[in-house]
């Protein structure tokens, strides 16, 4: 694994992604949210606040599941695409009138204040980002210490199928390379997280026609390879897809209908006590020393 960013992923392609992305949530995130929700009734310490990291295409079903289950909890609404953010505000934000208003906390939008928030939620964007480790950064600041992150992302068997049809006709590969649930483990390490946990499941997908497979995975993302196809192939490459796609991904056991695997990581990581390390010459950050002062009771003066 690089120390900078996935070897498979194209930067430039990956920002155009990440600008005109469609700012609604597929509904295979939505899906995958509802699970990781489903992991928060083991965590006994229910946050004061939390942050919800581009929420419109990690889900707005799941916001609400997760909002549910903490109503007191102040929430930080993230949206690092310009055009997903009055989405997020037409579809969370609460107008005057609203009950809600006053029997649960109003959403925030913009970044957190660093070390602010018990709980960093990131439903399905890791895979898509060019400098992960970037990324992981960031919300490990956002975060106060004890404070953790629950995240999905997309792992390597995602779309084996398609792999396997594009290497067998000797395209160039359908996509870029997901990164394994143990790396995305050692990279939370790295990142100045603790206790990493790390799980995955595999969920399989059947599509009536290739056209809505080829739809369903244009919603999803796109291919981020820097060996991808350099330009558009013209409509007989696309019939003699859709042939292909037919013939090699039909699924006796669903009547025929194409089958297709997804590969779900989910990580869930603590933020600990920042630990001074021990040298001839050590240097702390002022918010390091503020912390570690906290912690031991000392009066912090700005």
């Amino acid at each position: 694994m690089s120390n900078e960013h996935p070897p498979t992923i194209d930067p430039i392609a990956a920002a155009r992604w990440h600008a005109a992305a469609p700012a609604h949530s597929p509904w295979l995130h939505e899906e995958v949210a509802r699970r990781m929700d489903d992991r928060l009734q083991w965590i006994r310490q229910a946050p004061g606040a939390w942050c919800h990291w581009d929420a419109v295409r990690g889900g707005l079903r799941g916001h609400a599941l997760v909002g549910a289950r903490y109503p007191q909890a102040l929430c930080q609404v993230v949206e690092t695409s310009a055009h997903c953010l009055p989405v997020a505000i037409q579809a969370l934000g609460r107008p005057w009138w609203s009950p809600a208003r006053w029997t649960a906390a109003r959403p925030r939008f913009g970044l957190p204040p660093e070390g602010s928030v018990q709980m960093l939620w990131a439903n399905m964007a890791l895979h898509m980002a060019s400098d992960p480790q970037g990324l992981l950064a960031q919300w490990h600041r956002a975060l106060a210490v004890d404070g953790y992150l629950m995240f999905s992302c997309l792992g390597p068997d995602t779309a084996k199928e398609l792999h396997a049809v594009y290497a067998e006709l000797g395209w160039p590969p359908a996509g870029h390379a997901f990164t394994d649930m143990h790396d995305w483990g050692d990279m939370l390490v790295q990142a100045g997280f603790a206790e990493p946990v790390m799980d995955m499941e595999r969920i399989r997908l059947t599509f009536a026609t290739p056209q809505r497979l080829l739809d369903e995975l244009a919603e999803l993302g796109c291919n981020l390879h820097p060996q991808r196809f350099p330009a558009l192939r013209g409509r007989n490459w696309r019939q003699r897809l859709h042939e292909v796609l037919q013939d090699k991904l039909a699924d006796p056991a669903h009547d025929g209908q194409l089958g297709l695997t997804f590969e779900i990581i989910y990580g869930h990581a603590f933020k600990p006590k920042p630990r001074v390390r021990v040298s001839a010459s050590s240097a702390v950050s002022l918010e390091d020393m503020r912390s570690m002062l906290r912690e031991s009771g000392t009066r912090v003066n700005s």
